[in-house]
């Protein structure tokens, strides 16, 4: 008899990230020529800054500039990223203890959890939350535990539930995301500064995934501004969003120096560091003023108008305080599950938008409308919605 091989159990107990499917489906409607509006991944479609662009054009051209670099990125970036985080959060991290660059936030999901958690200990994360924080710490042989969020609670924990599954043991790390995605809810000083609390007196590290809080934000926020927090939490960020630049894979992730020691030695046995000219142009985008995130944030606001009208389209309830890059809107009684619904917008429309089901079981009955779309094509998306909706 011929062996079978047969994969890591990982490979059966991990479904493939929904948005990969997806977006097949997808590419294969408009390559038949269904010219599809997509308002369903969160990637900006706009550039980065000019002067960010030619910095890397013109690295990229500067000879030695293509050779491997280390774990901890150039000793300027990480002083960029400080310099950012002490202007727009009033955060003070050392630059060669406290922070270290990463290929993007996502990846560093992957290394936080490396860094904490062995087989079998805790992970708590939110529901509705980040399909990505569920998928990782699967791989990683943790036990992930869902904490709920829901609406009449303006989406913020229920400290009661935490203290609950607190109590019972083992919890090692717990993942927060504000400004909330998919949600769009906001932190307060007061929540970041209950998180903390509750991390400390439990010993749980609180890691806070925080790359939307520029988009339609006056107000950005830190976990890490609050007093203390460097103890117990971790911060993840990135230049995907505020930046325009979720391609070249640039994140930070900022802690106390022990922290970061144990991420960096995991990132230091997983990638070689990152592009030379990349890194030096993020130097260049970290030092932009505040006029730039003004420009984004005008270009995203007339975008949030047509997404309204969308939801409103569509018959469903949103808030209008939310912030960031998306739009979360409760779908009527009548549409049934998120799922049929989102599909038969889909092939019945040709408008892409995203099940609330994804997130979890608190986001069954939401639909999600991304932003990173133009505004003609967003009131493309409209107007084929209404008809849509004349037909009905």
């Amino acid at each position: 008899m011929e062996n079978k091989i047969n994969p890591a159990k990982r490979v059966d107990e991990i479904k493939e990230y929904w948005f990969a499917g997806k977006m097949r489906e997808v590419a294969g409607m408009n390559a038949a020529g269904e010219d599809v509006v997509s308002l369903g991944v969160g990637g900006p479609d706009r550039m980065p800054a000019l002067e960010v662009v030619e910095t890397l054009c013109e690295s990229a051209n500067t000879p030695g500039n293509h050779s491997y670099q280390i774990a901890a990125g150039l000793p300027e970036l990480r002083r960029a990223m400080s310099r950012w985080y002490k202007r727009h959060y009033n955060v003070d991290l050392e630059p060669d203890k406290e922070i270290l660059p990463l290929i993007g936030s996502k990846e560093g999901v992957l290394h936080v959890g490396l860094a904490f958690l062995n087989p079998g200990d805790k992970v708590l994360v939110p529901n509705p939350g980040y399909m990505t924080y569920t998928g990782v710490n699967k791989m990683l042989g943790a036990e992930v535990i869902a904490y709920d969020l829901k609406a009449e609670e303006n989406w913020q924990p229920d400290f009661e539930q935490l203290e609950e599954i607190a109590m019972k043991g083992g919890v090692k790390l717990m993942w927060v995301n504000y400004p909330n995605m998919p949600t769009g809810a906001l932190a307060s000083r007061e929540l970041f500064a209950k998180l903390i609390e509750f991390g400390k007196r439990h010993n749980i590290v609180i890691a806070h995934d925080n790359p939307y809080s520029f988009i339609l934000n006056d107000n950005p926020m830190s976990i890490l501004e609050i007093e203390g927090a460097k103890d117990i939490a971790v911060e993840l960020n990135s230049l995907s969003k505020s930046h325009n630049m979720s391609g070249w894979r640039m994140g930070m992730v900022s802690s106390n120096s022990e922290f970061i020691t144990w991420i960096r030695k995991m990132k230091s046995n997983i990638d070689s560091g990152q592009f030379k000219p990349v890194m030096e142009a993020a130097i260049k985008a970290l030092d932009l003023d505040d006029s730039w995130y003004k420009e984004l944030n005008s270009v995203y606001w007339q975008r949030r108008k047509v997404a309204e009208k969308i939801m409103e389209a569509l018959g469903c309830r949103f808030d209008e305080k939310q912030r960031g890059l998306f739009l979360w809107g409760k779908l009527p009684e009548e549409a049934g599950d998120s799922a049929t619904f989102a599909d038969r917008v889909l092939h019945e429309a040709k408008v892409f938008l995203v099940p609330g089901f994804i997130f979890g079981t608190n986001g069954e009955g939401y639909i999600r409308i991304s932003l990173c779309a133009t505004e003609e094509r967003m009131q493309t998306a409209l107007e084929r919605i209404k008809a849509w909706k004349d037909k009905q």
